[in-house]
């Protein structure tokens, strides 16, 4: 017999290798349960992502799905513009409203995040902070170490990057989170385009309607400037925009004015001449084209003027008609930080800014046919007054002075031939009123706003810059010829004396009218004017005010410079 403790050792030893490889087997089990249920978890992440049609939700879905696959704390997702930079759309998860706000504005792109626009290809940091991109954090933002970051590709396209930082438990992200996290990002491009598939017909159908809206709105008879401003009210709507602006040429300039403005900062571009030549806005009407800008408050081309684009920054200009009918231009401008006009959206808008051109045409067919109507109302009246007042008139009169050599009371004779005379008065009274009947409009002079505006452009050449103009009211209408005269005097005045003794170098002219009052406005940010100077422009200016019943003042604004307030009733007091 053997040694029992041998026999007990060898008895030991088979069952210790046993509960190795039971243990070993077990871990296997256990990896291949995680892995399976970490496959189910992308499979349902997948779907999930993919049945979201609309963009923003489907966007919310994918960087939710991606923290809860490689268990991050924190993830965002960051979409990139055409300037490689990120736009305002960056969704986080992790951090609460408070912590977003305490921390600030949302990342640009820089450090980190714009290595992996740069470079978009997967990347895996033990420490961020190590890396030679990193830029830091700013105040009130929360510590992270640990990183994983992933592009999201649209058709070959890089659409934007899934952030994943501060994995759970001190753990690092591994190279089977990062398999996972590339996985999903495939499904997402999927299903980013299928959202952006879905929000181009939704777009097309919201078009479509605005479109039926406004033919029902025209055939209905409604007045051009409801047209136009249902027009540029549901072009800002379904653009995005947060200002939506039209704008006209000014009859007989090279000028524009904007006739129409609707949203953020709107008051600053009501009334407002822009030059066709060096303008956004005139860029579009001259070449019948849009235009696009990514930036519309760093836009060289944006004409001097009042500030008037703060925190709006993408922007389209699009044309009113086409080649050498173009009637005008809609400005559509998002907030700052948003998506660019895209290729595929300018296609609608130049359909929809069509409508605006039938608009405007149908209104000018029917206030020529109102004007034909009207003139041959005239021509009716100036036909009965001359054919039967004038002639029944006139016979009253020989019949009436026959009658006054047969009367021999002295009194009544003077009596008759004195109402003869009132005839004759009448009879010219009304012929004078035939033919003012009759007069065309077809060589009346150019309106005030036009006049106004050429006298802006004149005055560039001896100012050395071009002034801004804003004008607002029915000037052309209210405002009579004689106080016109008189406004575009004080005008060229005002802005001769600008370039001769203020040393200025921005001037802005403001032109209203509220019906009852015509109010000319011109500031400069020259040195004023002095306390012992010749004021003999001043006194010209303000006697022709007063021969309105109107009045001229001036001041010294806020930074320096003259303002000249000048106004008068819109009809001369003394006729």
């Amino acid at each position: 017999m053997g040694n029992p403790e041998e026999e007990d050792a060898r008895v030991r030893l088979p069952q210790l290798r046993l509960d190795e490889l039971l243990g070993e087997l077990q871990a296997r089990l256990d990896a291949a349960r995680g892995t399976r249920d970490r496959v189910q978890s992308l499979l349902e992440a997948v779907l999930t992502v993919g049945r979201e049609l609309d963009l923003e939700q489907a966007l919310r879905r994918i960087v939710e799905a991606a923290a809860a696959l490689v268990d991050a704390r924190y993830a965002a997702l960051g979409v990139i513009g055409p300037d490689g930079r990120l736009l305002s759309d960056f969704l986080t998860v992790g951090l609460s409203e408070e912590e977003i706000a305490r921390i600030g504005p949302y990342p640009e792109g820089k450090g980190i995040l714009g290595e992996l626009i740069r470079h978009p290809e997967p990347l895996r940091l033990t420490n961020l902070s190590e890396h030679p991109a990193s830029y830091g954090f700013p105040p009130h933002h929360p510590p992270m170490t640990s990183f994983l970051g992933v592009p999201i590709r649209v058709r070959d396209q890089v659409f934007g990057n899934l952030y994943l930082t501060e994995k759970r438990g001190g753990a690092q992200f591994d190279e089977e989170d990062e398999s996972v996290l590339s996985t999903l990002a495939v499904a997402a491009g999927v299903a980013i385009d299928n959202a952006r598939l879905y929000e181009r017909s939704r777009l097309r159908e919201r078009w479509l309607r605005a479109s039926a809206e406004i033919t029902h709105s025209l055939m209905s008879g409604s007045e051009r400037g409801e047209v136009l401003h249902l027009i540029t009210e549901r072009a800002q709507e379904i653009s995005g925009a947060a200002l939506a602006v039209l704008a006209v040429p000014v009859a007989g300039t090279d000028r524009l004015t904007v006739e129409l403005a609707i949203g953020r900062e709107a008051a600053a571009h009501r009334g407002l001449v822009l030059p066709v030549d060096d303008s956004l806005v005139g860029h579009a009407f001259s070449t019948a084209a849009p235009v696009t800008s990514t930036d519309i408050s760093r836009d060289e081309r944006v004409s001097a003027g009042p500030p008037r684009f703060a925190g709006l920054g993408p922007a389209v200009a699009v044309p009113i008609g086409t080649g050498g009918g173009v009637r005008g231009v809609v400005l559509l401008v998002r907030a700052a930080g948003r998506a660019p006009f895209a290729e595929e959206e300018t296609g609608p808008l130049r359909g929809f800014a069509a409508q605006a051109a039938v608009a405007m045409e149908l209104a000018e067919r029917r206030q020529d046919a109102e004007q034909i109507v009207l003139l041959e109302d005239r021509d009716r009246i100036a036909r009965d007054l001359h054919d039967l007042a004038i002639q029944r008139l006139f016979a009253t009169g020989m019949t009436l002075q026959s009658a006054g050599r047969l009367i021999e009371h002295p009194g009544a004779k003077e009596r008759v031939l004195r109402a003869v005379d009132d005839l004759d008065e009448t009879i010219k009274i009304i012929r004078s009123t035939i033919f003012g009947l009759r007069a065309r409009d077809d060589g009346e002079a150019p309106g005030l706003r036009a006049r106004a505006v050429r006298v802006a452009g004149e005055a560039t050449q001896v100012l050395g810059f071009a002034p801004s103009v804003r004008m607002e009211g029915l000037l052309d209408t209210h405002v009579s010829k004689e106080t016109a005269e008189h406004i575009v005097a004080v005008l060229s005045e005002a802005l001769t004396n600008v370039a001769r003794h203020a040393h200025a170098d921005h001037v802005e002219v403001a032109l209203e009218t509220d019906g009852r009052q015509v109010r000319l406005t011109v500031t400069d940010n020259g040195v004023g004017i002095p306390a012992e100077g010749r004021r003999s422009g001043l006194a010209n200016m303000a006697e022709r005010a007063r021969k309105l019943g109107g009045d001229l003042e001036w001041s010294t604004p806020e930074g320096g410079g003259t303002r000249l307030v000048w106004h008068a009733p819109v009809t001369d007091r003394n006729r």
